[in-house]
Parts: C-alpha cells; structure tokens; sequence
C-alpha cells in the first residue's frame, strides 16, 4: 500500500525531507509546493519528484493524499488544521503551534477526522533519548526524579543565514521568535524518554544586549527580546524537568545541538559536547561511542545544494549504534539523515502511519506535551517567572 504527499515549503529542511520521502517504498508520489515556484521547480528537477502545485490551497483541492508542512514555524497550527480538515494526512515541522488554541483546534481535527498526524521532532530519535528510554524501560534507573533537556544553538552557527534564507529583507523581524515556542528540541528529548508530562513552570528570560536589530521589541514580530530562556517544569509523577533554550551561547552547536540528562534513585545518565556518560552508585562508563553518528554523506554531496555551511551537521548524519536500523527500507541505505539519526525514523514513522492507519509515536497528544509546555513556559518569562499550569490533553486515544 502506497500513497501520495505533497511537500510545502522546499527550503533547506523541506527538500531534504522531500527526497526522503520519494525514496521511501511506502509513498507513490512526492509533489513540490513553495510561495516561490522557482524553488519548488529547482526541488522537482534535484529530488526527481512528481511535479509541482502552483499554491497550499491547489494542493489541498487535488487527490494527494498527504501534506508535509515545511514553512515558517509561526505558521504550522493553522495550516494544518486547514490540510487536515481537507482531508489529508499531516507531517508537521516543529513546533505543532505556538497557542494552546491551535493545539486544540489540531488535535479536535485529528479526532474528527481520524487522519494521521505526526510532529517532526528529532529528539525522540536523538541517541541520547533512544538510549535512556530503553534504560528507563528496562528499569536501570529506578525511579527519575529529575532530567533536563538542552537546545543550545546560537545564532552565530547558522540561524541568521537560516533566517536571511526563509525572511528576506525582514528577516530581523522574524529572527527574534522567542526561543521558548520552539521547545521541543530539548523538552521532546526528555518526555520522549521518561513517559509523564510537565503540568506546571517558572521560566526567566535573558534579555538580549548585542545590539544588532535582532532580539529588538521595536523590530521584532513578537515583540521578545528574549535571546535566552530557562524553565523549570513540574511533572505529572512527581519529577522535575528543566530545559534551557539558547541563542546566544558560547557552544560547539554543530557538535552537538541538544543535550541531555537523566537522574534517577538506581542510575544517572549525562551528556556534554562530546561526551556522554552512564553512572551508578558505584562507578561510570563513557558511553559516548554509542551516541556518535557518523557522517551519512559527503559534505560535497549534490543533496546538501543550498543548504548553509553552519547547518550541513544537521543533514549528514548518518546513525549511531543505539539506532535500530533493520525496521528502515532498504532504499534509505547510504541516503541522507540528519539530526543525529533521526530523520529517516521520522519519515517511516510517518509512512507506516499512514498506511497502516496506525498512530506514530509523536502523534497529536504526544506533539501536545512536548509544545505547550514552551508556550505556557514563555508565558511565565513574560510575568517574571510567575508559575503557571499547563494544560495536559491527555494520552492518545486507543479507538482513533
């Protein structure tokens, strides 16, 4: 069983995932979409995909079955719920939204529907959370009582190329989008792991003093001037999480973007640049050689046409040991990945949803506690660190 996608939005990560997607056994055909019809032909003729549709909503108004959502992340919530409700499978970039009343008004239009929604979010993949889920679940750690999760990517190292790419002579504008509505990187990490979700916060937000136009309330769309921002998040178990989202920060982002650790009453796990350890109550073990990704391409490669020098870590590689890679298709053998491994999981995650007419594992609900509780974080940064609760969606429905 086979069916068809159409991407949006063929920029750096829409392309790539574009060609994964024409790989894929699972999928009979791949269509471009881009508000610029040169990129969308440019990505037709380097990926060998289908063809092209002229605009979102000709998209919607064809027979293409799926809808894979790559455009500016401020806009992901409306845009799917409008391809959903149109009848299409939805594949989604972070973050699922950046309100809880996008995320309700997603989740209300899965059940409706009953189409497969899945959220792109590479840290479920990521070696360090595919590593402590399994500990976790073999009961190595005894009970976690305590994790954090870490996106440490500073703008220097490809966010303003990343920005000027998508925004245009703007882009300053949109450069300042506030570092907690694009959470999942490092809260997905941890929940990915440990099975609960955070139900209330206290965020702080550092204000930005560089002084070049971005992180500007005069300049910025969202009116944030937060460059960097730490959050501490109560748990549903009884744990606590603690996330930081930075971008501005002296690190080797290109080594490794997110980072994690995970403190338990048995065990502990945690993990640096390039190093990543597992400890007990009597000794440790570097562990690190389990978590490396060798490159999957060369940095040459025609596929990485495009793509800033900063950010081409993100796109080549390949897998790590703690990757299982015998459930992948054949025909992604040698092909791109990114993410540290994560990307063609993603992808046949997706794929064996749709046509299976299965939930993948970062569905709707799952999407919902790795989002909101950003957004809910942001919102305490905007009132001194005042805590709030988080709304919980509940688990995804066994019947849908």
């Amino acid at each position: 069983m086979t069916f068809s996608i159409g991407v949006v939005g063929l920029g750096q990560f829409g392309g790539h995932f574009a060609h994964l997607f024409k790989l894929h056994p699972g999928v009979s055909e791949v269509y471009a979409v881009d508000e610029r019809p040169e990129r969308a032909a440019a990505g037709r003729e380097q990926w060998g995909l289908d063809g092209t549709k002229g605009s979102f909503e000709e998209l919607l108004a064809s027979d293409v079955d799926a809808v894979a959502i790559f455009t500016q992340r401020w806009t992901h919530g409306p845009l799917v719920v409008q391809a959903l409700r149109a009848g299409k499978h939805v594949y989604s970039a972070v973050p699922m939204a950046v309100s809880e009343e996008e995320i309700a008004l997603i989740i209300e239009a899965v059940r409706e529907t009953g189409l497969v929604y899945a959220m792109d979010e590479t840290s479920y993949y990521n070696p360090a959370t595919v590593y402590a889920r399994s500990q976790h679940a073999a009961g190595r750690f005894g009970r976690i009582f305590y994790a954090e999760g870490d996106y440490v990517h500073d703008m220097d190292l490809g966010f303003y190329d990343a920005y000027q790419y998508s925004g245009g002579e703007h882009w300053k504008e949109t450069a300042s989008y506030p570092p907690m509505l694009y959470p999942t990187h490092a809260i997905g990490g941890v929940l990915g792991a440990v099975p609960s979700h955070a139900i209330s916060v206290s965020c702080i937000g550092v204000k930005d003093d560089r002084g070049d136009g971005v992180f500007d309330k005069d300049i910025s769309m969202f009116n944030n001037d937060f460059s960097n921002a730490t959050a501490l998040f109560e748990l549903n178990d009884g744990g606590v999480m603690r996330t930081n989202e930075m971008r501005r920060v002296g690190y080797p982002s290109h080594l490794r973007e997110s980072r994690f650790r995970f403190f338990g009453t048995e065990a502990s796990f945690e993990q640096l640049a390039n190093v990543t350890v597992w400890q007990d109550k009597k000794d440790l073990q570097d562990i690190s050689e389990q978590m490396e990704t060798r490159p999957s391409i060369p940095l040459d490669d025609p596929s990485l046409a495009g793509v800033a020098p900063e950010l081409r870590d993100a796109f080549i590689s390949g897998l790590a040991p703690v990757h299982d890679s015998s459930r992948l298709p054949e025909e992604f053998r040698g092909a791109p990945n990114g993410h540290e491994g994560s990307h063609q999981f993603l992808v046949d995650d997706f794929v064996t949803a749709v046509n299976t007419g299965t939930l993948p594992p970062v569905n709707a609900w799952v999407a919902a506690r790795f989002t909101l509780p950003g957004v809910v974080a942001h919102a305490s940064a905007l009132r001194n660190g005042e805590r709030l609760p988080i709304r919980d969606f509940g688990d995804a429905p066994s019947d849908l």
